[in-house]
C-alpha cells in the first residue's frame, strides 16, 4: 500500500525547510543576490514537498483511524462511515507517493527562469524560411495563450518572406522549464509556395531554447567586449537606416557574437544584447549538464543533442509526430495555431518517469 519509507525522509526536509526559511531573512544573506535567489528557489521546492507531505501523512492517519474503528466499533452506521472513509483515503495514496516521489527528484535549476528562443531555417532554402517563420507564429500565438511576453531582439528576413533567423527572449514564470522541450531540428514536409509543380518537399528549422542568464549567473567584463554599432534595417519607420541604433557585441575571450537591432534607442539594444551575451556564455558551462545528464538517459527529451531531429510537420497528411516519445498527432493546423500543450505534457510526463528512474526512489 504506502511507502513509509518517505515519512522518513520528511522530518529531515522539514528541519531544512525551517533552516532556508531563517537563512533567506537574514540580512547578511540578502546581500549577496546570487546565494539569496538560490536559497528562495530551494524555499519553494522545499514548501511544495512540505505541503505535500503534511497532506500525505494526514491520509496515512485517517487509513490508521479507520481501521482501528472497524475493528473495534460494533455500530454499523459507524463502521459504515469508516469504510467509506478507508476506501477515500487509499485511493488517493498511491497518486499521493507517486507526486511525492516526483517532488524528490531534483528539478532542473534553470527551470524557473526567462528563455531566448532562437529560430534558424536549416536546409530547404527559401521554404525553410517561410517554416522558420511559421514557427515563430506557433510559438508567438503559444507564449500568448500562457500570458508570457515574447520581445524579439534579432531577426533577418527571409527572400520569399519568413526568416532566415530569428531570436527573441521569452517572459513569464517557469518559461524555460516549459520551452526547452523545444529544442532540435524541426522538420516539415508540404508543398512550397515556391513549388509550381506541386510536389511535396522536406525542409527543416532549427530551434534552441536557452535558460537566460541573469546579471549575478555570469561576470562579464566590459573590457572582454567590443561593441559596434550600425544601422537597423527592416520594418521599423523612417529612423531605419538613418540612426545608428543597432548594435553588435563581440567577446573577445569566447568570439560570441550577438546583435540587437528591434529598438529604436542604442540603449535599448544594448541592455537586450547584453542579456543576451550573458546567456550565450552561460550557456557554454550549462550545456556540459546537459551533455552529462544526455550520457545518463537512454531516451532524450528535452537535453543533449540539439540538432537532433526532434519533430515532423506533414500537410498532406495533417500529422505532427515527436520523433523522442513516438507521438503522432492529427491536428497539424491546431498544433501550428499553437495549441502545443499535448505535446509538451506527453514529452514532460516522459522527461519525469526518466528523472524518477534515474534517482531510483
Amino acid at each position: 500500500m504506502s511507502d513509509n519509507k518517505l515519512l522518513d525522509k520528511f522530518e529531515s526536509i522539514q528541519i531544512r525547510f525551517e533552516e532556508v526559511g531563517k537563512q533567506i531573512t537574514d540580512p547578511d544573506v540578502m546581500k549577496d543576490m546570487k546565494r539569496y535567489v538560490k536559497l528562495n528557489q530551494e524555499y519553494k521546492q522545499l514548501e511544495s514537498l512540505v505541503k505535500a507531505f503534511t497532506e500525505y501523512a494526514r491520509v496515512l492517519q485517517n487509513i490508521k483511524d479507520a481501521r482501528e474503528m472497524l475493528a473495534e466499533e460494533s455500530d454499523e452506521e459507524v463502521r459504515e462511515m469508516a469504510r467509506e472513509e478507508l476506501e477515500s483515503s487509499e485511493a488517493k495514496v498511491e497518486e499521493m507517493e507517486e507526486d511525492i516521489k516526483l517532488l524528490l527528484v531534483p528539478a532542473d535549476p534553470e527551470d524557473s527562469k526567462n528563455a531566448i528562443l532562437e529560430i534558424r531555417g536549416g536546409t530547404g532554402g527559401d521554404e525553410a524560411a517561410i517554416f522558420a517563420g511559421d514557427l515563430f507564429r506557433m510559438y508567438s500565438k503559444y507564449c500568448d495563450a500562457k500570458g508570457w511576453r515574447m520581445e524579439i531582439t534579432h531577426y533577418t528576413e527571409g527572400t520569399s518572406g519568413g526568416y532566415k533567423e530569428m531570436v527573441a527572449k521569452v517572459s513569464g514564470e517557469g518559461v524555460y522549464g516549459v520551452l526547452k522541450y523545444e529544442s532540435g531540428v524541426h522538420r516539415v514536409q508540404r508543398v512550397p509556395q515556391t513549388e509550381t509543380q506541386g510536389r511535396v518537399h522536406t525542409s527543416a528549422a532549427t530551434v534552441a531554447v536557452l535558460p537566460e542568464a541573469e546579471e549575478f549567473d555570469v561576470e562579464v567584463k566590459e573590457s572582454d567586449i567590443r561593441k559596434d554599432t550600425y544601422c537597423s534595417s527592416g520594418p521599423g519607420g523612417q529612423s531605419v537606416n538613418t540612426t545608428y541604433s543597432a548594435i553588435r557585441l563581440t567577446h573577445i575571450p569566447t568570439g560570441i557574437v550577438v546583435t540587437c537591432q528591434d529598438e529604436k534607442s542604442q540603449l535599448k539594444n544594448l541592455a537586450k544584447a547584453m542579456t543576451e551575451l550573458r546567456t550565450r556564455i552561460y550557456n557554454m558551462e550549462y550545456q556540459k549538464y546537459l551533455d552529462d545528464v544526455a550520457s545518463r538517459r537512454k531516451t532524450m527529451v528535452s537535453t543533449g543533442d540539439r540538432s537532433a531531429k526532434i519533430r515532423t510537420y506533414n500537410y498532406p497528411q495533417g500529422r505532427v509526430t515527436d520523433h523522442r516519445i513516438g507521438l503522432t498527432l492529427y491536428n497539424l493546423s491546431a498544433i501550428m495555431d499553437g495549441d502545443i500543450e499535448e505535446v509538451i505534457d506527453k514529452l514532460r510526463v516522459e522527461e519525469n518517469a526518466q528523472r524518477m528512474k534515474e534517482s531510483e526512489l
